[in-house]
């Protein structure tokens, strides 16, 4: 039996490969990476903003800093590129900057999967719900939002997201728990002043 290469031993190396083609100027290799990372980028900065126009110049700039920075990123890399990380990581900061350049907090509308099965009461009480939620988590310290919008809205798991925050393991777990220490403060807080979430 002959040993092939793990599926994510391929990814990476497909991804030092597509950096190496960025950095040699190769433009269909720019937009290989758009079509692949773009709408997760965008999602990600979505989340954190709540605003579709803001989020997608967040995408493109993390895109174009790809596109300045692909040199040294091939020359840095083994073989083998964690590109995904590379690109949450500018797109959370870029985020960062722009909540910072902005003054505020996002209160925007996150479009969620409609579910056709509910009713519309139903429908109604989980929007209700959700938009409480995202008060909630909108209102966090920007990182704490960051881990929460990583771990739960992104599904990644704590090692992935601690390496997309620039962060330990244990640091970043730290992180999560005043997290979800400060959102349930904040929900029974909320539920003592006979708001719903």
């Amino acid at each position: 039996m002959t040993q092939g290469l793990a599926p994510r031993d391929d990814r990476l190396k497909h991804e030092a490969a597509l950096v190496a083609r960025i950095a040699a100027r190769e433009e269909a290799a720019l937009r290989e990476a758009i079509q692949t990372y773009a709408p997760l980028l965008h999602r990600i900065s979505y989340r954190m903003m709540g605003d579709a126009h803001e989020a997608e110049d967040i995408a493109q700039e993390t895109m174009l800093r790809l596109w300045d920075n692909a040199e040294k990123l091939a020359a840095r890399n083994s073989g083998e590129m964690k590109l995904g990380a590379w690109l949450k990581r500018v797109a959370i900061n870029l985020t960062y900057d722009r909540l910072r350049l902005l003054g505020r907090m996002s209160d925007g509308e996150i479009p969620d999967r409609a579910d056709d099965e509910k009713l519309a009461d139903a429908r109604i009480e989980d929007d209700q719900q959700q938009a409480a939620a995202r008060d909630l988590i909108s209102a966090l310290p920007e990182r704490q939002r960051a881990a929460i919008v990583l771990t739960y809205y992104e599904e990644l798991p704590n090692a992935d997201a601690a390496q997309v925050l620039d962060m330990q393991l244990k640091a970043f777990e730290s992180l999560l728990f005043r997290a979800r220490a400060a959102l349930r403060k904040s929900f029974e807080k909320q539920a003592d002043a006979g708001g719903s979430v």
